[in-house]
């Protein structure tokens, strides 16, 4: 859980949104910036929480192989994004992210529904992101 919440907030603080996300034509829904830390930090642990669960089950999984790519990717992304200014690439990550999710959420029911639970709210907020992410990209 420490590596996980370590690496979110490390790569948070390194790319937060400055002059270039500020002067980006947004869609009526983008939620205001400080909404963001908070969000990422519950669903951190909640995204540990599950990837720590199938672990102590079954560390060679299918599903712990989907959680280590997504994490992977989910870390990739916030760089891209607010350091590289890649506005298309980035909608391309979140895209498999969110196929990522997915797939996890379905093999993981199999082995702990509890860890498949937990990316319920990941799925949710990685959904918005992902028409959040569109709508910048079709606005700019």
């Amino acid at each position: 859980m420490v590596v996980v919440i370590g690496v979110g907030g490390l790569i948070g603080t390194q790319s937060t949104p400055g002059a270039w996300y500020e002067g980006l034509n947004k869609p009526p829904f983008n939620p205001p910036n400080w909404i963001f830390g908070p969000v990422w930090f519950t669903l951190y642990v909640m995204i540990a929480v599950a990837g720590w669960r199938i672990y102590m089950i079954s560390p060679s999984a299918t599903a712990m192989k989907v959680w280590y790519a997504q994490m992977a990717l989910n870390f990739m992304w916030s760089p891209i994004w607010f350091i590289a200014h890649l506005i298309w690439p980035a909608f391309a990550v979140i895209a498999v992210i969110l196929a990522l999710i997915v797939t996890f959420i379905v093999l993981a029911r199999k082995l702990d529904p509890i860890a498949a639970w937990l990316f319920v709210p990941y799925l949710v907020w990685v959904g918005f992101a992902s028409l959040l992410n569109l709508s910048i990209g079709i606005l700019n």
